[in-house]
């Protein structure tokens, strides 16, 4: 590309609207293999890998969803309520693992330039150690794992564009696409539509994942899990810092 340039004379206008040419071309071929912290892809990658955990415990931890604490909250609440109050206890680690991993995300989030690369890294490396533990090991011990795993990914990427949106969890997501689909096609409105095509593509992107980590779960069964941890190793590669989306604004709050 520089010996375009050369061919110009220097301090050419022609020069410099060869130069600008060259640098929009470079930014669009990175878009390609790169992935920018609120981009669409990033978020679809990261729905997907939220339904493949949720299925991946269903299948592999009796029947547990470890990815969201709406669940879990509400078996403590209805074992506290029970004659066999003790088992409520069960539900509390994960709750608290949960908590732990917001806390050390905000950490990560004052402390390090590169803190989702490095939040990205932690997940990969948890996933994978999970899948290599055997069977025989604790549901509880996995759950925790999980829960921890998956509050790092939803503090640290909650923003898709300008608005708010949950990786792992498809309720307020839905609810947002509804909302969006409203606007869309009754008032014509172009930012709702674009609103719309977003959420669904989040919702879908978690139901596919939700199919894949059934069938690998079924099949592979606790090695499963290092498929999703690959799918964050490659997020994690291809993750750029963009200085118009990776900035200390929070992100846009959708409106209950």
């Amino acid at each position: 590309m520089k010996w375009l340039c050369s061919l110009i004379p220097p301090n050419n206008y022609a020069q410099s609207i060869l130069s600008k040419e060259i640098k929009q071309m470079k930014d669009q071929t990175k878009r390609w293999y790169s992935l920018a912290p609120n981009s669409l892809i990033m978020g679809m990658l990261l729905a997907l890998v939220g339904g493949y955990l949720d299925a991946y415990t269903y299948i592999t931890r009796d029947g547990v969803f470890a990815t969201a604490q709406t669940g879990n909250t509400v078996l403590f609440a209805v074992r506290a309520a029970s004659p066999e109050y003790d088992g409520a206890f069960q539900n509390v680690p994960p709750f608290l693992a949960f908590i732990a991993g917001v806390l050390v995300a905000e950490h990560m989030k004052d402390r390090l330039d590169m803190h989702r690369r490095v939040v990205l890294a932690l997940e990969c490396v948890i996933l994978f150690i999970v899948g290599w533990l055997p069977g025989s090991v604790p549901n509880m011990i996995i759950t925790i794992s999980i829960a921890f795993v998956s509050s790092l990914q939803i503090a640290t990427f909650n923003k898709l564009g300008k608005w708010s949106y949950n990786s792992t969890i498809t309720t307020g997501n839905l609810r947002t696409a509804a909302s969006a689909s409203y606007g869309a096609f009754a008032n014509h409105d172009q930012e709702s539509m674009k609103k719309f095509i977003a959420f669904s593509a989040i919702i879908l992107s978690f139901i596919a994942g939700a199919l894949l980590g059934t069938i690998f779960s079924t099949s592979l069964e606790q090695k499963a899990i290092w498929i999703a941890s690959g799918i964050i190793l490659i997020t994690a590669i291809l993750y750029h810092k963009s200085r118009d989306q990776e900035g200390t604004e929070e992100p846009t709050q959708v409106k209950e």
